[in-house]
């Protein structure tokens, strides 16, 4: 039996969480049954669950990668550039994590699994924070801790109006967020 490249395996995943991504965004979560998944992925189940052990690994895995492209993004270039991003991500795709809420709310695992979804990007984003404090750029009255759970709760309420299709005007939003976090 031949071996198969750690390059093929990568492309593999790739090409499965491509094709989950479509799947998820147009039947959403619940309704991506497998047969889906194998339509758009043009995959078989065995290739696919080869790779991840259940459709909710799959969904996690690209979750995963948006909150660290999220958080890279905000380190790089700043929380606009987060919810410029978020405004321009496909409204679809930004739906599925809303089916997300009610799996969240009555399984007590998931949501610790998904509280801790990339430690590592929330270390640095905390780093991120702190540095933005003794800079002068950010009060330094709130805990680093406090200042992130309410940029991700507007983030959430931009992901909300998105999804329904009601863009809020950015420079807004900003103007509200830096008038909250913002030394005076």
């Amino acid at each position: 039996m031949p071996k198969v490249s750690d390059e093929h395996k990568e492309e593999r995943r790739r090409q499965i969480l491509e094709g989950a991504r479509r799947a998820f965004a147009r039947y959403g979560y619940e309704r991506a049954t497998v047969v889906r998944l194998e339509q758009e992925i043009g995959l078989s189940r065995g290739a696919i669950f080869s790779y991840f052990p259940d459709k909710w690994a799959i969904f996690f895995a690209l979750a995963e990668e948006d909150y660290a492209r999220a958080g890279e993004l905000w380190i790089r270039e700043g929380f606009r550039a987060v919810i410029e991003q978020m405004v321009l991500d496909r409204p679809d795709w930004l739906g599925v994590y809303f089916e997300l809420t009610s799996m969240l709310r009555t399984n007590p695992e998931l949501r610790a699994q998904w509280s801790a979804r990339n430690p590592e990007i929330d270390r640095r984003l905390l780093e991120h924070i702190v540095g933005e404090q003794r800079a002068g750029r950010l009060r330094d009255d709130l805990e680093p801790a406090e200042i992130a759970r309410f940029l991700g709760v507007i983030l959430d309420g931009v992901t909300v109006h998105v999804t329904a299709g009601f863009p809020p005007d950015l420079d807004l939003v900003l103007k509200l967020v830096n008038a909250a976090i913002r030394p005076e």
